[in-house]
């Protein structure tokens, strides 16, 4: 039996907010692991006594709770390691985009869906994905169906906004050619946009917040565009999430935090609350969906055009530069890069500032780029989800390329350290569908999306937890209780987990009370 009070983490023992102790008992050891009982104290876990210890000489003490778990598996608490909380929130409030096959059959859901939204607002959706259709996106079939009222829709890789006449008035864009816009453009458009008032928004990201603990999660990177420190700092007055948060920051709010003193891991908002700041988010690229992702080789069919090979966001000088400031005032970098050249440029500048940092997406690399990772100490932040859902775009704009695609087991086999996102709302935020992508490569019944690139369920898990294996003494009680070992799960089971419970710091975020 081990007791520890103190851990590295920053949610130190004794903290105000974390719950009073209790007893878990009966409960598995992680994945296959064996029964035990072990205490929660002060929002860490205080002491693990396994069955054939004799696990009924760890008693509760006065006041002490003793749940019985019933042979439960417990495992460390689950991570979205890349999201946009504000957007995921949103988009259960917005024209659903995600299964149309065309420009023109956009046209026609916008057309059928008018009536529902109030004469004065913008008809907001979100979801499509063009890379396959056989039409191209343009202002004149928004127009044709809705001319005068704004219609804004945002593509599932936020890459992109597609917007009527009206709109691109209301935004001072008048004479946009095509209506639809990529990349810096559009992510300005999207700050741009009228939208719900603060405390509607606040509620949303509550309730997305309640939504992810009940999967397990314990903790997210908040990668929404924006002030988002500044916008969690006033939201964590409001109300404590259910989730930590890691807030990142944008280069426009560099200076302001440098000038704070904030750094990655510094507490902001409401004292002994679960909120973090995160990174500093980069970008080195576009997206694959947009062909804006940068690649070594041209596009099918863009050779000798200006954006054959994708699009730079920020030159190899840029990047180093903003990276090197970043780490020396402490803030992590984490650089977008999706394009095989783009992740190169990137571990470039990681190997040139010599920082600690993140690559967020990885999605297509050069081969004598995987080690690289682990020889800088670079994680790879990846989406499982993207693989199986961009499996077919990847194909046709990769084409024999896509063996280097997605390449999680090759990163594993080389030594990196993979934490899992769901970049949602691109994706779902729910870490199971993530562990069951990664193991099957597949979703929708088709063979495996290079099986080569498969993980284990036990790989997948450790993804999914940033880092942890193991439920160990002193660690911050950040836990996730499922009603099946995920050892014995089959890919269905995996996707649809069923969560008996949450805790974050001690306190039960889902269930059991």
């Amino acid at each position: 039996m081990t007791t520890c009070a103190t851990g590295p983490d920053g949610s130190a023992a004794g903290d105000p907010a974390a719950a009073t102790a209790l007893l878990l008992d009966r409960v598995r050891l992680g994945a296959g692991g064996p029964l035990a009982r072990l205490r929660v104290a002060d929002g860490r876990i205080t002491h693990i006594i396994t069955a054939s210890e004799g696990a009924d000489h760890l008693v509760p003490g006065a006041g002490e709770r003793l749940l019985d778990l019933d042979g439960r598996t417990l495992l460390p608490g689950l991570w979205d390691a890349h999201v946009h909380l504000a957007d995921w929130a949103a988009v259960r409030h917005r024209l659903d985009l995600s299964g149309t096959g065309s420009a023109r059959a956009v046209a026609g859901l916008v057309r059928a869906s008018s009536a529902q939204v109030p004469h004065n607002a913008v008809l907001l959706g979100y979801g499509f994905r063009d890379g396959l259709w056989p039409d191209a996106p343009h202002k004149r079939l928004l127009d044709a169906v809705l001319p005068d009222r704004p219609v804004a829709l945002v593509s599932a890789d936020l890459h992109a906004v597609w917007l009527n006449s009206a709109c691109l008035a209301l935004l001072g864009r008048g004479d946009h050619p095509t209506g639809l816009v990529r990349e810096h453009e559009a992510h300005d458009i999207l700050a741009a946009l009228p939208g719900a008032p603060a405390e509607v928004v606040d509620g949303w990201i509550e309730e997305a917040c309640r939504a992810a603990a009940a999967r397990g999660v314990t903790g997210v990177i908040d990668f929404q565009f924006g002030d988002t420190v500044g916008e969690w700092e006033r939201r964590s007055a409001r109300f404590r999430p259910a989730v930590r948060v890691a807030a990142a920051v944008y280069p426009p709010h560099l200076d302001a935090a440098v000038a704070r003193g904030l750094r990655t891991g510094s507490q902001v908002g409401a004292p002994g609350g679960p909120v973090r700041v995160g990174p500093l988010k980069l970008f080195t690229d576009g997206s694959l969906n947009t062909r804006t992702a940068l690649c070594r080789d041209p596009y099918p069919g863009q050779a000798g055009t200006d954006d054959a090979h994708g699009v730079a966001e920020t030159s190899p000088r840029e990047l180093v530069d903003l990276m090197r400031r970043a780490a020396a005032h402490g803030l992590e970098p984490a650089v977008h890069a999706i394009g095989d050249r783009a992740n190169t440029v990137a571990l470039d500048a990681f190997e040139a500032v010599r920082c600690r940092g993140r690559i967020e997406h990885a999605q297509l690399l050069s081969t004598q780029d995987l080690p690289r990772f682990a020889d800088l100490g670079v994680v790879a932040g990846v989406q499982p989800r993207h693989a199986t859902d961009d499996r077919d775009v990847a194909e046709r704009y990769w084409a024999g390329r896509t063996g280097r695609a997605f390449a999680y087991a090759g990163l594993l086999a080389a030594g990196a350290h993979l934490e899992f996102g769901s970049d949602a709302p691109v994706s779902p935020l729910d870490p199971w569908l993530a562990v069951a992508a990664a193991v099957s490569r597949t979703d929708d019944g088709r063979p495996p999306f290079h099986p080569e690139q498969r993980l284990t369920v036990r790989d997948a898990l450790v993804a999914a937890a940033r880092g942890r294996r193991l439920v160990r003494v002193g660690d911050p009680a950040d836990l996730v209780v499922v009603d099946v070992d995920p050892l014995a799960a089959g890919t269905d089971t995996l996707r649809a987990m069923p969560v008996h419970a949450t805790m974050t710091d001690g306190r039960w975020t889902h269930g059991p009370d």
